[in-house]
């Protein structure tokens, strides 16, 4: 689904009702920033609030589930660990693509709740 896709947007070829509901009555983002122009690096510099650059995130992480060094770095904090910390709930959905060794998986990164996959696309490991 693209920008122009929707019916909030000006798209009258399929009507898309919940959607253009949800804008019209909650958040409608227009701008979208990321930090790095590769999904799993900018994902890292967002999840930790810090560049990716500044510990050494500037690829996508390999798909080998046995290579437990390639992926966000285990002394890197997560949000969800912050806040767990705190005493908050968190969940991530979609895609993960920060690791696919189990030290780097979501539930082990300080998330309660995970549903998605961990890489581009639906690869089973």
């Amino acid at each position: 689904m693209g920008y122009a896709d929707v019916g909030f947007n000006g798209c009258t070829d399929i009507p898309t009702p919940n959607i253009d509901s949800i804008a019209y009555n909650g958040a409608h983002i227009v701008n979208g920033y990321v930090s790095f122009p590769v999904c799993g690096p900018s994902r890292a510099g967002f999840i930790t609030g810090r560049y990716q650059d500044r510990f050494g995130f500037t690829t996508n992480p390999t798909i080998d589930p046995t290579n437990d060094i390639a992926g966000l770095p285990l002394d890197e904090k997560t949000l969800a660990e912050v806040l767990c910390n705190e005493g908050y709930k968190s969940a991530i959905v979609g895609k993960w693509h920060l690791g696919t060794h189990p030290n780097f998986h979501p539930l082990n990164r300080g998330f309660d709740y995970f549903y998605g996959f961990y890489l581009e696309g639906i690869i089973t490991l």
